[in-house]
């Protein structure tokens, strides 16, 4: 059975939603398995990253941003797909680059993460949005 995640975002960033998976697996019942996690959008991405220190967020969401900056910068003149805005096109680039789904093993119920690893919904629109992350668990 596939659970969809709701998760409002607010404009360029990384959107931890660790707790809401750890909440479903304990709910469902989940025991030893693979949980897998989709996102239904182009320009939205999933990550796996640090969450100790907000800095590593902080300091991502610049790089990517640097790295792909909007079509109003001069150096992304030649992009063609400009209709829903400067950081469309731009959006795209970064979700080509980043993962769209996820494969996290569970153990007695819980994820395998690393002690500072947490799940995020990586936004790269500039204007709030509504993202939905599909959740599957698969019992083995």
């Amino acid at each position: 059975m596939l659970t969809p995640f709701d998760i409002q975002t607010h404009g360029p960033g990384l959107y931890e939603f660790t707790g809401k998976l750890r909440q479903w697996l304990t709910g469902a019942g989940a025991r030893d398995g693979v949980l897998t996690l989709f996102i239904q959008h182009t320009s939205a991405s999933l990550l796996i990253q640090e969450n100790a220190d907000p800095e590593v967020q902080t300091d991502l969401t610049a790089f990517f941003h640097r790295l792909v900056p909007p079509t109003s910068d001069p150096s992304m003149a030649y992009l063609t797909h400009t209709y829903e805005g400067p950081d469309d096109m731009p959006a795209h680039i970064q979700a080509a680059m980043m993962p769209v789904s996820l494969s996290i093993p569970v153990t007695g119920g819980q994820m395998v993460l690393g002690t500072w690893q947490g799940i995020y919904v990586v936004e790269h629109r500039m204007r709030p949005h509504a993202r939905t992350v599909m959740a599957k668990f698969q019992a083995g």
